[in-house]
């Protein structure tokens, strides 16, 4: 078990997991991804097997609401794969994995841009839930308490989107799961990768960068409209994130703008 969602593409051969007690086998040319909170295990292989395995933070994921669906089967336990395998997929996946290995923090930038991207054309063009021609095997124990805990990290995560920048702190969004608020906040970063407050300020500060761009309100009422207590602290939280101030990013995005 681990907190990423986890990217599986077979470049040749077979492999199979135990999942949850079930068995699944991925065969060359096809690309599943699941979420690593639920217990797995790649059992066999054939030989001569080759396959590219991607570890992403689940941040990732719940930065792309318009992938709701796609998020919730995740949470569910569900193994995602997907109907349409391009035929350059073979060559990005090795193509992601060789930058990965540069440990450069752009480069790195631009593998999570391309993976995010190739995410949404999946959900666009279709998956299925692998455990549905999978069934159970005899005798196996179903994991409820796991699946129950990936559902509350997800009630949870969608109350941080949906009242991000209202007045709300950990304590509201572990009683939006009914759960204690030391428990929730321990399950969340383990589930995450970010504890509330972070996801909480992610959320305020992608929209505060969003309307940085999109209006010309001051910079003191787009931090206050964004759930910033006060313009000092919605300061230091905008350039410890994008490494410049309010200012200077709208400065900037008007100059890239102007000369396009």
């Amino acid at each position: 078990m681990h907190s990423q969602v986890e990217l599986n593409f077979v470049l040749e051969g077979s492999m199979t997991y135990w999942f949850d007690g079930r068995v699944l086998t991925l065969s060359a040319g096809r690309l599943a991804l699941f979420w690593g909170m639920i217990p797995h295990q790649v059992t066999q292989c054939e030989p001569g097997t080759r396959f590219v395995v991607l570890y992403v933070p689940m941040a990732v994921f719940l930065e792309l609401p318009t992938l709701s669906e796609l998020r919730a089967a995740i949470f569910r336990g569900a193994v995602i794969e997907a109907l349409d395998i391009k035929p350059y997929d073979k060559d990005i996946f090795m193509r992601w994995r060789e930058d990965l290995l540069q440990n450069d923090s752009p480069l790195e930038q631009i593998v999570k841009d391309e993976l995010t991207a190739r995410v949404r054309r999946l959900d666009r063009e279709g998956w299925v839930d692998l455990r549905d021609s999978s069934p159970r095997l005899s005798g196996a124990a179903h994991l409820g308490h796991d699946h129950d805990r990936a559902l509350r990290v997800e009630k949870m995560a969608q109350f941080i989107g949906e009242h991000a920048l209202e007045s709300i702190v950990a304590e509201d969004v572990a009683r939006a799961a009914d759960l204690h608020p030391n428990y929730a906040m321990s399950l969340f970063k383990r589930a995450v990768g970010l504890t509330i407050k972070q996801s909480i300020t992610r959320h305020r500060l992608d929209t505060a960068q969003s309307m940085l761009i999109s209006t010309d309100l001051p910079v003191a009422t787009i931090a206050f409209d964004c759930g910033f207590g006060s313009l000092s602290s919605f300061y230091t939280a905008f350039e410890q994130r994008f490494h410049q101030s309010p200012a200077a990013f709208r400065q900037s995005y008007d100059r890239i703008t102007k000369a396009a």
